[in-house]
């Protein structure tokens, strides 16, 4: 079906790994080791620096394409912040204009905009 002889197939299955197939084993390892270690937050460059200060000359290329092959991404956090205390109490001011913003005469209703705050 593959138009694969079965010698072939064979030697193919046992031939042992290449020496790039081996560097990539041992960088992939040193990856998985630094992005457990700094909780998934390291990205490419980050992760290229940190195996470079371990003594592994590898380029960010290889160390992206093997972080991408074995599905190793960032882990970002999104950081979220309660702005809103709506169980307060506080007085709530009354809706006096109900979005009627027109007046008949000058100084009849005043408003402010407060959204910056």
């Amino acid at each position: 079906m593959l138009d694969v002889s079965v010698r072939g197939l064979r030697a193919y299955r046992n031939r042992p790994a290449s020496q790039g197939q081996r560097t990539d084993l041992v960088v992939l390892v040193h990856i998985k080791e630094q992005s457990r270690l700094s909780l998934g937050s390291y990205g490419r460059p980050r992760m290229t620096e940190e195996l470079k200060e371990l003594g592994l000359n590898v380029g960010h290329r290889p160390v992206g394409r093997l972080m991408r092959e074995n599905g190793i991404r960032v882990e970002r956090s999104k950081k979220y912040e309660v702005t809103t205390d709506s169980n307060h109490a506080f007085n709530i001011a009354p809706n006096l204009l109900n979005r009627d913003f027109s007046a008949d005469k000058p100084n009849q209703k005043w408003v402010r905009d407060i959204s910056y705050v």
